[in-house]
C-alpha cells in the first residue's frame, strides 16, 4: 500500500504500478502506470476513452489505464511490462527481456 492504494515496486524502492478505486471519487477503477518517454501522448490521443494522464503522477510522464471500460488485456500487461521496463535498474530491466 502506498498512499492508500495497492501499489507495485521493484526492490521496494521505486514504485511502478498503483491501482486505484474511485480516486477521489473520479468514477474510475484504473491503473496509474509509469510510461517510457513518449509513448503517453500518443496513447491518450489514439484512445482517450482507455488512457488518461493521471493525476499527482501525470507530470512524470505517467499513464492511466482504464480497466472499468473492457480494456484488451494484452494491452493492460504490455502497459505494465512496459512500466516495469521504464523505472528498473538497467540489470534488471536486461534480466527481464532476457528471460
Amino acid at each position: 500500500m502506498s498512499h492508500g492504494a495497492p501499489s507495485f515496486f521493484i526492490r521496494d524502492k521505486v514504485g511502478f504500478v498503483n491501482y486505484m478505486d474511485n480516486h477521489h471519487d473520479d468514477g474510475r477503477l484504473a491503473l496509474w502506470c509509469a510510461c517510457p518517454t513518449g509513448m503517453r501522448d500518443g496513447l491518450v490521443k489514439a484512445q482517450p476513452d482507455q488512457y488518461f494522464v493521471p493525476p499527482y503522477v501525470g507530470f512524470r510522464g505517467w499513464i492511466g489505464v482504464r480497466l472499468d471500460r473492457e480494456p484488451d488485456w494484452d494491452d493492460v500487461e504490455r502497459v505494465i511490462r512496459d512500466a516495469y521496463l521504464a523505472v528498473a535498474p538497467k540489470k534488471l530491466a536486461a534480466a527481464f527481456l532476457d528471460r
